[in-house]
């Protein structure tokens, strides 16, 4: 039985929790976009990494991997591919020699833009059927969305063990 002083949680039409809408809707943008990427050569691991080195070149590999949410060994093979690939390049930091910078290559550069064109096809396709203000509000309410569980003071207690279960 529903607590009727705990709010309702807004589902899709199709009576979906949000969170299961939200996990669909990345799970297909993934695909589209793995689909509009494939050509190119590039893969979505890359493309992420390209695009954190866009904003923040020169990051050692362990600083790539925790904005990219991986494991350092996970990024360190990602790292080697994209420097066979010519699409970043390692650098000796100044400080340390010991720590390796990556930064992006021209070609890098070249590949990064025709990916970002790319995903602009996939987010156009994405939100075909908004209106050019309901995408806007899309956006900043995602960004909201994200903020409120990224916050420090964000943390949701989790329910007790025994939650909904009837003496």
């Amino acid at each position: 039985m529903t607590d009727p002083a705990t709010p309702a949680v807004p589902t899709g039409r199709r009576g979906q929790r949000l969170t299961y809408l939200v996990k669909r809707l990345e799970m297909a943008e993934r695909a589209r976009l793995e689909e509009r990427l494939r050509p190119l050569g590039v893969t979505l691991g890359q493309y992420t990494a390209l695009s954190v080195l866009e904003r923040r070149g020169g990051l050692s590999s362990a600083q790539l991997a925790r904005r990219h949410f991986v494991t350092p060994q996970a990024m360190q093979q990602l790292v080697a591919g994209m420097e066979r690939d010519q699409l970043i390049e390692r650098r000796a930091d100044s400080a340390n020699r010991r720590i390796l910078r990556v930064w992006l290559t021209e070609h890098g550069e070249r590949m990064l833009a025709a990916c970002h064109e790319a995903a602009g096809q996939v987010e156009q396709r994405m939100l075909a059927n908004l209106e050019p203000d309901e995408a806007t509000a899309f956006a900043v309410t995602l960004e909201r969305c994200l903020d409120a569980l990224t916050e420090p003071d964000g943390y949701i207690e989790p329910p007790p063990a025994d939650a909904g279960l009837d003496a």
